[in-house]
């Protein structure tokens, strides 16, 4: 599908009319329309909300500040707040802050799911006799996506969403602008500079997908970023065995871990306290700052057991465990996730996952890795995108950032190397940190003050820069006495 202004001339020509939002006075809303197919421009029409926050001196204004994290297609579809958490920072200075809901989402014409009931309890290590009833728990979601999206579920598309950023380039008057995405907002910015590299300026990738991997590749990755991020932390409580005594060394302490996670399981087979126990490894693992915490959490729950005070172990599981609240049986959600990840392509073998699940559920059971095996709703092939996702290249992309963290639990670290060895962008490592989404959304001042520095004034740092990440607790080492 290929980028033609003449058939777009009645997009191109829309008036923008910012009107002030009725909750931040210092943002401004607007929406425009897009063609649903730019394949067909002279059919269905869908909208776009954008937000914009002024540049501060219009004096030393150097254009536009697009920007977007999350998603894929923003954090819980807010794509428009992203530039009022931007305003009062250095580009602020220099730049309008461009804000958007992608399509599909947010308060741009929306791609929903129904929501169902699911069949099976959620098991972060389910047996196999479990498979077949997680497979149609999925299908069922599937199907509830094919009920509520119709003909927009295939054409929510990541090249969609880059041709949509070309017409607001366009209808804000710039001949360039400079973009910074976080997450999926990498894997955009990265495909707009595939597509439309000629039209974009300064512009930093932050938590980075990698450029070659398909979303159940990406998927998978997660489950090994987050093993990762447990293996240093049982071989920092190793070394520490004097003060948490779960053992001298790591594989010591992970059999604690398991021989924890084992005595979770009652007589009656009831998973969800371990469950909630793998989902705590995952989340605490990730931010160095809290492994004394997670260290003293499971010589608590070590303790409770041998104690048989079960109101101790559901307290304790209790105060770290954070579910996302969910949306009724029977209502909508958004679902813009299970289009966009149709994109790429996903094994019609059950079988396939059902091997992978064994692996993941053996080898990866922290942070829910299972979950990044089992079947998605795009293994029932009910939705063929309107295109592939276009290859990732240098093109005309102008040399850039990308900031990552090297233990970042959701975007492996592997995909932020290449992606700045693919771009030929300066690569900022944030080490020995699980962080995820840095740069001005993660309290790390040194790299936005480099971040900064590029967007301000163009000035790209090293071909590679380390930085420190959150200090690890201040335990002495040593071993049991």
């Amino acid at each position: 599908m290929t980028w033609c202004e003449a058939g777009l001339r009645r997009y191109l020509t829309q008036q923008l009319i910012w009107k002030t939002s009725e909750f931040d006075d210092s943002l401004e809303l607007a929406s425009i329309e897009v063609p649903l197919d730019y394949a067909q421009p002279d059919g269905e029409r869908i909208e776009l909300a954008l937000s914009r926050v002024r540049v501060a001196d219009e004096g030393r204004r150097r254009g536009v500040l697009l920007s977007l994290n999350g998603g894929p297609g923003g954090d819980g579809g807010l794509g428009r707040l992203l530039p009022a958490r931007l305003a009062h920072t250095p580009p602020h200075e220099v730049y309008d802050l461009i804000g958007f809901d992608p399509r599909g989402t947010g308060a741009s014409t929306r791609i929903e799911g129904e929501a169902s009931v699911t069949s099976t309890p959620f098991d972060s290590r389910p047996p196999d006799s479990a498979f077949a009833a997680i497979t149609a728990d999925m299908r069922e979601r599937d199907q509830g996506c094919v009920r509520a999206g119709g003909t927009l579920r295939r054409h929510i598309t990541t090249a969609n969403s880059a041709r949509d950023m070309n017409v607001i380039r366009i209808l804000l008057g710039e001949e360039k602008i400079s973009f910074v995405g976080w997450a999926y907002g990498t894997l955009l910015g990265a495909v707009y500079g595939a597509m439309f590299g000629a039209h974009l300026d300064r512009n930093v990738l932050d938590s980075s997908v990698h450029p070659d991997w398909d979303w159940r590749r990406q998927f998978a990755s997660q489950a090994l970023a987050v093993r990762e991020n447990v293996d240093r932390w049982a071989e920092w409580a190793g070394q520490r065995d004097r003060v948490f005594g779960l053992g001298g060394d790591a594989l010591g302490v992970l059999d604690t871990v398991e021989r924890v996670a084992a005595a979770l399981v009652p007589q009656d087979g009831n998973t969800s306290a371990r469950t909630a126990l793998d989902g705590i490894l995952g989340t605490l693992s990730a931010p160095r700052g809290r492994w004394q915490e997670l260290a003293v959490l499971i010589g608590e729950l070590r303790d409770a057991l041998d104690a048989g005070d079960q109101e101790r172990i559901g307290g304790l599981l209790a105060q770290r465990t954070r579910w996302r609240p969910g949306t009724a049986a029977g209502g909508l959600r958004e679902a813009v996730l299970e289009a966009v990840t149709c994109e790429t392509p996903w094994p019609d073998d059950l079988e396939v996952y059902y091997r992978d699940m064994r692996v993941h559920r053996d080898r990866f059971p922290y942070g829910f890795g299972v979950m990044r095996a089992q079947p998605w709703v795009a293994a029932f092939g009910t939705c063929a995108p309107v295109e592939p996702r276009p290859a990732i290249t240098r093109g005309d992309c102008p040399p850039g950032l990308v900031v990552q963290a090297d233990g970042d639990p959701l975007d492996h670290f592997p995909g932020a190397v290449a992606m700045a060895e693919r771009l030929g962008h300066s690569l900022i490592v944030v080490t020995d940190s699980g962080a995820h989404e840095i740069y001005r959304l993660g309290g790390h001042p040194e790299v936005d003050a480099l971040v900064d520095a590029y967007l301000v004034d163009g000035e790209l740092p090293p071909a590679r820069v380390d930085l420190p990440g959150e200090p690890r607790p201040d335990v002495p080492a040593g071993p049991a006495v």
